[in-house]
């Protein structure tokens, strides 16, 4: 598999499923890397972006020798990557909780947020938010006898009229294993109280009573207490939360802690909190687990890049903290210290399609699996009659960028459109499409399709396409046919306007899409990002 994030040094290994077999598309091994080049001398900062891109509400746990890692996936699949790493700063991705459409459970359709990561007795279990089908977000749980799968869900545990999210849990003085989650009430401008409740000991069902630990009712906690990650040092549960708006460009998000000397409580909020919030860099820091390194603490949680905002999405840092003579633990000006990446071209992405299936970094809109093949250099994408068609994508890492790919044109069968587009979801979309011997420029907003210009398309073999964006909002399109010179889409305006694509929660993906009846299949050459500061 040709699939790498490219760096000078190539601190970054290729996937090697083409060479010893290729898994299933979506369950596909992709080495990720974003640490500096490696030195001889100890590491003693652990302050980096170590799940570039989005990947919001991250959860760690060590099982073993290894960490493994997931995070929030929305509306996208496959459903919940599965990351492993022995030092925490580079991480493999490794495969997916719920890899295919068909693997999804039964009673789920949307909102796949915030796994947690639990391991005991040699077994794994993730718990996870899931909007139950026609009803109110839930907590699921699903297991496996490897921290990599495949997983068998259980169903849901609890479903509270208003929602139940975040699930995390955590066995108490006792031993007794207990849920301890949020109660979704933000979403009907009520309190939002965290709750704890016995888990069974098959993990498949909560018992006795639920009792409230404590609720949103301190300022700067807004509308909103949500995403507790709990660990136990001393004598104390120390409980790391967040708290405020989560998301998108107004965000207020930032990170507190309570502790107790018993996990039913009574919970002190420390005095200090919010002990992780804002700075110049990151905006808007929280929802993480707790890990501990060689005798030291850390959270990794998400936050927004200052730089690329809502445009990347919550990226998933590592916050390094250590406990003060009270027993809190504090951050470094209470404020993630990660550096921005200087050379943002370690994150530039290159798919040739040489094996012979599709690398899982790339996504689809949950509940739209396409059918992909990946043969001799070319993915083939089936293509589908309904609204954009059918799309795969990848996360973007700068709000600064350039996409390229090719397009077999004599793949395209009559009816039948493909091409290059950035994409917030399946109904706020650009893109730079080929098709019925034309060349043409799509918006997407709200569902509403829109051909912004149509111009004949040059006679050749291959058509190049190319996407530019600045600042994550302004794109322009280019072409050329049989690698002739870039030649610009003409609009009435020199960059069109993709302020409105990202949702609430969610980056800009950029990618594919075949649109036409679903016996036609495209074939793509390449896929590159390069990005740009």
């Amino acid at each position: 598999m040709s699939f790498e994030l490219e760096t000078p040094a190539q601190i970054v290994t290729p996937d090697t499923a083409a060479a010893t077999g290729c898994a299933p598309a979506s369950a596909t091994n992709t080495a990720i890397s974003t640490a500096p080049p490696v030195s001889t001398a100890p590491v003693t900062s652990y302050a980096n972006v170590v799940l570039p891109g989005d990947f919001p509400d991250p959860t760690i746990a060590k099982i073993g020798d290894t960490y493994w890692a997931s995070a929030t996936s929305a509306e996208w699949g496959p459903v919940f990557p599965l990351f492993k790493s022995t030092n925490l700063v580079d991480w493999q991705l490794v495969s997916h909780v719920f890899p295919t459409n068909d693997s999804l459970p039964e009673w789920t359709e949307a909102n796949f947020w915030a796994p947690e990561i639990f391991h005991e007795n040699g077994k794994t279990y993730v718990y996870y938010t899931a909007r139950k089908k026609g009803g109110p977000l839930a907590i699921g749980v699903a297991s496996a006898d490897n921290p990599a799968g495949p997983y068998t869900d259980h169903g849901p545990l609890v479903a509270q009229r208003y929602g139940s999210i975040d699930g995390f849990p955590m066995r108490d003085e006792h031993g007794d294993l207990y849920l301890v989650w949020k109660e979704d009430g933000n979403a009907y401008k009520k309190p939002t109280p965290i709750w704890a409740q016995r888990i069974n000991a098959t993990h498949t069902k909560l018992v006795g009573k639920k009792v409230e630990l404590f609720r949103n009712d301190a300022p700067w906690e807004g509308c909103l207490v949500e995403g507790s990650a709990i660990v136990r040092h001393n004598n104390y549960f120390y409980m790391f939360y967040a708290g405020n708006g989560c998301c998108g460009k107004c965000c207020t998000y930032a990170t507190g802690v309570a502790r107790a000397e018993s996990l039913l409580g009574p919970w002190e909020k420390c005095p200090e909190n919010p002990i992780l919030k804002k700075n110049t860099t990151w905006k808007c820091p929280g929802h993480g687990t707790v890990a501990e390194f060689e005798g030291r603490w850390f959270l990794l949680h998400h936050a927004y890049h200052a730089q690329s905002h809502e445009f990347v999405g919550r990226q998933g840092i590592l916050s390094e903290f250590t406990w003060n003579e009270e027993g809190w633990p504090e951050f470094e000006n209470k404020s993630p210290q990660a550096a921005p990446l200087h050379d943002v071209s370690i994150l530039n992405v290159s798919d040739t399609f040489m094996g012979n299936c599709l690398a899982g970094t790339w996504q689809w809109p949950i509940g739209r699996e396409p059918e992909v093949g990946v043969s001799d250099g070319q993915l083939l994408l089936t293509a589908s009659p309904t609204g954009m068609g059918s799309m795969i994508a990848q996360r973007t890492f700068t709000a600064t960028y350039k996409v390229t790919t090719a397009v077999e044109l004599g793949s395209l069968e009559p009816a039948t459109f493909a091409g290059l587009s950035a994409i917030g979801d399946p109904n706020n979309a650009l893109a730079l499409v080929a098709g019925d011997g034309t060349l043409q420029v799509w918006s997407v907003k709200g569902g509403t399709h829109e051909c912004i210009t149509k111009i004949d398309l040059p006679t050749g073999k291959t058509l190049n396409l190319r996407l530019e964006a600045w600042g994550g909002q302004r794109f322009r399109f280019t072409y050329n046919v049989d690698g002739s010179s870039w030649q610009p889409v003409v609009l009435d305006s020199f960059a069109l306007n993709g302020t409105y694509l990202p949702p609430w929660d969610r980056g800009i993906r950029v990618g594919l899409l075949a649109q036409g009846p679903a016996t036609s299949m495209v074939a793509f050459n390449h896929f590159a990002i390069r990005n740009q500061r």
